[in-house]
């Protein structure tokens, strides 16, 4: 499975990107419509507004992307993203100028 730091937030129950977000590493399968983040199974969908993954289990939505080198992730908030302790060396590498982890040719 190819393993990715990203960015990712809970978008059900919150208004205006005001979710909890996290900066972690993302397992997907080899068509990138699955995912598994935090024991969550995330599955792509087309047509959700302001999302584009959903738990199979819980059916709540999230957004995923890669992160950004400014810090600018979420739109409106909130301020603080949770990097995940195991991606947070690399995730700082980023920051310096690395490239991210399976991402070095774009």
């Amino acid at each position: 499975m190819p393993r990715r730091i990203m960015f990712i937030q809970l978008k059900t129950g919150y208004n205006l990107d005001r979710g909890p977000s996290w900066i972690g590493w993302v397992d997907f399968n080899r068509s990138f419509k699955t995912a598994r983040y935090r024991g969550r199974e995330l599955r792509r969908a087309p047509g959700m507004f302001d999302a584009n993954f959903f738990d199979v289990e819980t059916e709540e939505e999230f957004w995923l992307s890669g992160p950004k080198r400014d810090r600018t992730d979420t739109r409106y908030g909130p301020p603080l993203t949770e990097v995940d302790e195991d991606a947070r060396v690399a995730y700082e590498a980023f920051l310096n100028g690395a490239p991210l982890p399976g991402r070095e040719n774009g």
